[in-house]
Formats: C-alpha cells, structure tokens, sequence
C-alpha cells in the first residue's frame, strides 16, 4: 500500500486524458511516481483553486540534487507550478526546452566577439 491507502495496483490503472494531445496518460509514472502531464506534450491541468485551465510547458529548472523539473504556466491566470519529469517524458521537448535560453538569449550574441 502506498501513503495515501490505495494499493499501488490501483494506481498503476488510473488514467486521464491529456488536455492539448487526448492522449490517454497513466497516472503512475514508470519510476512508481504519480504523473500529472502528459508524457507526449507535456502539458497540465490546474487543479488548483478550481481554475481547470491548460498549463503550458514553459521552461525547465534544475534542482540542486540535479532533479529536472518542469515549470507550467495556467493559461488562464498565469499561476506557474513545477512538476518533476518522469523518465518516459518527451526528450526531444524537454532538450528544446532546456536549451531555448542558450539559443534565444536577451542580448545580442555579437557582443563576445568584443571580448
């Protein structure tokens, strides 16, 4: 049994659907962590305060145990979550995300070739 009381069987069959993709998602990650975005697209729902808007994957935090977290934005009012990533996430999507603020960075590249 887990912390909260259900079986871990139970778990494992619970499912939502995704709220961009309509992907059918199992809210049991394959490391046993309980998920709460979809491993294709990465995005949420807010569940918090009833909003029950989109949440947008928007950037990617590294905690000092080297843990990536996902950082969500509510599409309604703009509340940001962070959520860990689960080891069957989209790559592709989290690379892009990590490396968005190298590629697009608030100042002209130009300038360190005066350095």
């Amino acid at each position: 049994m887990s912390a909260n009381g259900k079986s871990r069987s139970i778990a494992s069959t619970e499912t939502f659907e995704c709220v961009r993709c309509g992907l059918t998602v199992t809210a049991l990650a394959p490391d046993g962590a309980r998920r709460n975005h979809c491993p294709s697209c990465l995005h949420s729902l807010h569940l918090l305060d009833e909003c029950r808007s989109r949440m947008i994957p928007i950037s990617i935090a590294v905690l000092r145990t080297g843990e990536w977290m996902i950082i969500h934005r509510c599409t309604r009012c703009g509340e940001l979550t962070s959520n860990p990533i689960c080891g069957d996430d989209n790559q592709l999507i989290l690379m892009r995300m990590a490396v968005r603020p190298l590629a697009q960075p608030p100042f002209p590249l130009e300038a360190f070739g005066d350095l």
